[in-house]
């Protein structure tokens, strides 16, 4: 079957180009060969966000091949975004995944380098990381201007993927993530999705001294809190997170605490609203309260024709 025979949808790459409002939200794929539970939370998110990214491997745990997932999300009328992790994978693995989500519809990526072994639970397992996230942007750019890795033209013509990157609002070293960045930009990076924003005043920052200046339009993360002792956790084993005592102390107070968590990420949106071009939103087993932190924030179906949100 022939390339033409799938759909392709562009309700990402449109938004961010007409400066939209622009919401994605995260699944993880199953731990295991059934798909029907993600499936069925992802389609609650039909109509409320542009795209719904699929982790690869995060957190160095097997996963079902978020390559797969995207194509059963796009039969399911979802659009995807296809996270593709460098860890497990050497360069011609990496290029046969592009070529193939390119040939089955898929056009959106995240490309990231990939957690650490050690951070899962198969530390004896071998990593790759013959790419990290820039060099596979590079090759992103590289096919999409019809460029065969052994040299001349693809026999097929260009691909037409729209990549994005992530990056840490957060992170300790600001002119070290300054640099990355760069360097992700001018790899052909077209967008940013961040890891989880607590505080308007830091999204704020790194969109004003270091997005803007890039061009980079950024979808800031918005994680779901349940409870305090979830919120402890994160603290506690996610590198980088950095969940402000207040917002613990608030969710501990709260009679309901799943309730208030999602009150909170509904104020995060809102407040995110006025700052950057988009939100993306992840709520870890719990994908099924994302569209009640949209309706809280104002935010309703996104118009497929325009692909701008209800307000």
């Amino acid at each position: 079957m022939g390339a033409g025979c799938f759909p392709v949808v562009v309700l990402l790459q449109r938004a961010i180009a007409r400066g939209a409002f622009t919401v994605t939200a995260e699944v993880m794929p199953p731990r295991g060969g059934d798909p029907s539970r993600t499936l069925a939370v992802a389609k609650l998110l039909k109509g409320r966000v542009h795209a719904v990214n699929v982790t690869d491997g995060s957190r160095a745990v097997m996963r079902m091949s978020s390559l797969a997932l995207c194509r059963l999300l796009l039969d399911a009328g979802l659009e995807p975004v296809l996270q593709l992790a460098c860890r497990d994978r050497n360069r011609i693995a990496l290029q046969a995944e592009l070529l193939g989500a390119h040939a089955l519809g898929i056009r959106n990526l995240l490309c990231l380098t990939g957690d650490p072994v050690r951070a899962g639970d198969q530390p004896k397992a071998r990593p790759v990381n013959e790419l990290e996230a820039v060099r596979l942007l590079q090759q992103v750019s590289d096919f999409n201007a019809g460029r065969d890795p052994l040299g001349g033209a693809l026999p097929d013509g260009p691909t037409a993927l729209f990549a994005g990157a992530a990056a840490d609002p957060q992170s300790p070293s600001w002119s070290g993530l300054r640099r990355r960045l760069g360097r992700k930009q001018a790899a052909g990076a077209q967008f940013l999705q961040t890891q989880m924003v607590m505080e308007a005043s830091v999204l704020r920052r790194f969109c004003d001294e270091i997005a803007a200046p890039l061009g980079l339009p950024v979808l800031a993360g918005v994680f779901l809190l349940k409870s305090a002792r979830n919120a402890e956790f994160i603290n506690r084993v996610v590198p980088g997170a950095s969940i402000p005592q207040h917002v613990i102390d608030r969710l501990a107070a709260a009679a309901d605490p799943a309730s208030e968590g999602i009150r909170i990420a509904a104020e995060q949106v809102t407040s995110f609203r006025e700052i950057a071009q988009g939100v993306h939103l992840m709520a870890v087993k719990a994908e099924e309260r994302i569209p009640s932190i949209l309706s809280l924030a104002g935010i309703e179906a996104i118009d497929p024709v325009t692909a701008c949100p209800s307000a």
